[in-house]
């Protein structure tokens, strides 16, 4: 299907399905609103590509999830009440931004993949590197010394991404998200692969049991056998557990 431009092109999503619209799909870093095609494509639903990836534009200065938060606005005034919002991994975390800094944009949320909590200690980056990160600030190597460093130790994500978007994923993959899970105040629903090794099952639990805390309704289904891409790995649990969720929110 053709893409859907908003706001004048500021943003730009995959309308999937014939129905009315339902459902707004957030999806991961690096990725675009077309994964949800399998999951979603015969229900009424906008898969947004997020500001960066596919066809939106990127941000202009650097932030976090509650940054895009506030970019994404415009595409929840497409629809005509609160959508069931569906966040995948980075995706996931623009979702719990979004319902906590602004309440009730969301009918219920089905996360999937989400880094959402930082468990245990955070690593300190090895000597060696230090040693050379500390030389740079120094001018003593030169930027693209520093570069060769920086790539060679990043992640894929890290690697592929460049200029603000760099920057964007450096500051998100150092957030943490307790505050946000303790004030949703609609039903949420966590569905992880059990063999997601980016984000662990444990993830989920801690998440769960935030929620739980804060009197929200939520529920955790793990999948057997599947990995850290949902959408594409079970895209027929990720369409049952939205069904499950439009039904509970009376959408």
């Amino acid at each position: 299907m053709p893409l859907v431009s908003i706001a004048g092109g500021a943003l730009f999503a995959e309308r999937l399905g014939n129905g009315p619209l339902r459902v707004l799909a957030l999806h991961g870093w690096g990725r675009r609103g077309a994964d949800f095609k399998a999951a979603l494509g015969d229900i009424g639903a906008l898969a947004l590509d997020l500001p960066g990836f596919g066809a939106s534009p990127a941000p202009k200065e650097v932030m976090g999830a509650a940054g895009y938060a506030e970019l994404i606005g415009p595409a929840f005034d497409v629809f005509d009440e609160p959508p069931v919002v569906v966040g995948h991994s980075f995706g996931g975390r623009v979702a719990v931004a979004r319902q906590h800094r602004f309440p009730g944009s969301a009918a219920g949320l089905v996360l999937t993949g989400a880094p959402l909590l930082r468990l245990g200690e955070r690593r300190k980056p090895p000597v060696a590197y230090r040693i050379v990160r500390l030389a740079h600030r120094m001018g003593l190597i030169s930027d693209e010394r520093m570069e060769r460093e920086r790539r060679r130790r990043g992640s894929a994500d890290y690697r592929a991404a460049q200029g603000v978007m760099r920057d964007i994923l450096v500051k998100v993959v150092n957030e943490s998200y307790e505050e946000e899970l303790s004030g949703l105040g609609v039903p949420v629903h966590l569905l992880w692969g059990a063999d997601d090794t980016e984000v662990p099952v444990a993830v989920a639990e801690e998440a769960q049991r935030i929620v739980a805390a804060s009197g929200a309704p939520v529920t955790c289904e793990v999948i057997e056998g599947v990995g850290h891409h949902v959408p594409l790995q079970a895209p027929e649990a990720l369409r049952k557990a939205v069904e499950s969720m439009l039904e509970r929110v009376g959408r």
